[in-house]
């Protein structure tokens, strides 16, 4: 294979990292964090990366707290995530702990609790058929993948089992 020759010069090093950053930012919202390694892999200097990174932060296009919120709303409805698995993924993407302690302050025990009923009780309904310890088992694994504690588990599995819900 031969490499491409070219007479253009060298790229720009400011017009790579928005190229970067706006291709990263249009397939999926991202963090700061997760932005600054994409660059750091591509080999973008850090001052021209934080230039870039600040100007994108300034106009909007990239907010860590505005991307927690979204991010917890969305794992708690459609997922079904516990506090605990939403601030470690959260963690993981590289948002400060302050912006994640604030966007999980109105997720409280209450609600944490109805999440993995809801979620639990679906479940439930449409494994009838298993057999009882199986069922159970398979129950606790999905609740405790989704972070929930072991109390809470062995409420909401206790709660099923008896067909009430105990509501404190």
């Amino acid at each position: 294979m031969r490499e491409k020759q070219s007479d253009a010069p060298p790229a720009d090093p400011e017009e790579v990292a928005r190229a970067i950053v706006l291709r990263r930012l249009t397939a999926s919202p991202r963090t700061r964090a997760e932005l600054e390694r994409s660059l750091r892999e591509r080999n973008v200097p850090d001052d021209v990366g934080e230039r870039v990174l600040d100007r994108f932060t300034e106009v909007g296009l990239i907010d860590d707290a505005q991307y927690a919120a979204a991010f917890t709303e969305s794992r708690r409805q459609r997922s079904g995530w516990s506090r605990r698995a939403i601030a470690a993924k959260l963690r993981e993407r590289g948002v400060p702990r302050d912006l994640i302690l604030e966007a999980l302050t109105d997720v409280g025990g209450d609600d944490e609790m109805r999440t993995a009923r809801d979620l639990a009780g679906r479940r439930w309904e449409r494994s009838g058929t298993l057999a009882p310890e199986v069922r159970r088992r398979r129950m606790a694994a999905m609740l405790a993948r989704r972070g929930y504690s072991a109390s809470v588990v062995s409420t909401v599995l206790a709660e099923l089992e008896s067909g009430e819900p105990d509501v404190d």
